[in-house]
């Protein structure tokens, strides 16, 4: 199959058929073949009942259904999961993504990209509670990634579908795809794209999701630069830390040798009994990382690289 395009949805019942009937059109016009994955994340309202009907009259609309809402990167990760098509397109189930947009994504990913992401450069959300917060987080996790985007936030992307089955999504981990995919060597790139407001139902996003956002980058940060050395990380802070310790284990036996002030007496004691705890914790911490890390990749069988082509291996 050419295209999929996956779609979650959670109490959108004004919308799903809209939305529907105009990635349907969309892609129909494209002349490939495709299917339309669109998500129940535990709708409370009628969305479910309006995808069986409609799914019940069109083949190629394929639905899932939670059994609660386990939120959107759990929606997205599912229909890939579920995803056959060469190139998988996820968007947002609230008509503020353009389906029209699809083709101009696709062609970009036909140009040789790997990962093509929207940017809703004319963004129609309030200015307060939506696009400071994601100004800011946009810069913050490019700075952090390395892989300048202006949008992470937009739903709608193109991927090529290798690319997502290497990667697994937890948290609201779905809007660091570009980033972890650079991490194996994917070609992005970003497209803008139109966005409209929002006419019906109410939005799932706020800004406490902006902390959220910050804690999975966390991760993301460390998944990127340490998931195969994380003593390199953990056993770097402990001999830091344990120099520190040291230096004030000097300074405390020099102000009792020369200063003739009393080590029991002395804060710099203390202190430096703890650093040197904390020091040794800290490398204890990445020996554990090691151990973990050799357990992930060798139980699994999961290679360290990633592959692009062979030639003449048989």
């Amino acid at each position: 199959m050419d295209l999929s395009v996956v779609v979650p949805v959670y109490n959108e019942q004004e919308n799903v058929e809209a939305v529907y009937t105009a990635i349907h059109s969309a892609v129909a016009a494209m002349g490939c073949s495709f299917e339309i994955i669109m998500v129940d994340d535990g709708s409370s309202d009628a969305s479910y009942s309006i995808l069986s009907e409609l799914a019940s009259r069109d083949s190629s609309l394929k639905v899932i259904k939670f059994r609660r809402n386990f939120g959107q990167t759990a929606a997205m990760s599912a229909g890939f999961d579920h995803a056959m098509g060469d190139i998988i397109i996820p968007m947002d189930g609230d008509l503020q993504n353009d389906p029209a947009d699809i083709v101009r994504l696709v062609d970009k990913i036909h140009e040789g990209y790997d990962v093509v992401s929207g940017w809703r450069r004319d963004r129609k959300d309030t200015f307060i509670s939506r696009k400071i917060p994601s100004m800011l987080a946009n810069a913050l996790i490019s700075r952090q990634t390395g892989v300048h985007l202006h949008d992470y936030g937009c739903t709608l992307k193109a991927y090529r579908r290798e690319v997502l089955d290497g990667i697994n999504l937890y948290g609201e981990m779905h809007r660091f795809v570009p980033a972890l995919a650079s991490q194996f060597g994917a070609r992005v790139t970003e497209l803008p794209v139109n966005h409209f407001p929002r006419l019906h139902g109410v939005s799932k996003y706020g800004i406490s999701r902006t902390l959220r956002v910050v804690l999975d980058l966390m991760t993301v940060k460390f998944l990127m630069a340490y998931s195969t050395k994380p003593i390199q990380l953990f056993g770097k802070w402990g001999v830091y830390t344990i120099l520190a310790g040291l230096g004030s284990g000097t300074m405390t036996l020099y102000m009792k040798l020369f200063e003739h002030f009393s080590m029991n007496r002395n804060p710099l004691l203390i202190l430096t009994a703890f650093l040197l705890f904390m020091g040794t914790q800290f490398i204890l911490l990445g020996l554990l990382g090691e151990l973990n890390a050799r357990t992930y990749f060798e139980s699994q069988g999961k290679p360290i690289y990633v592959v692009k082509n062979r030639l003449n291996l048989g």
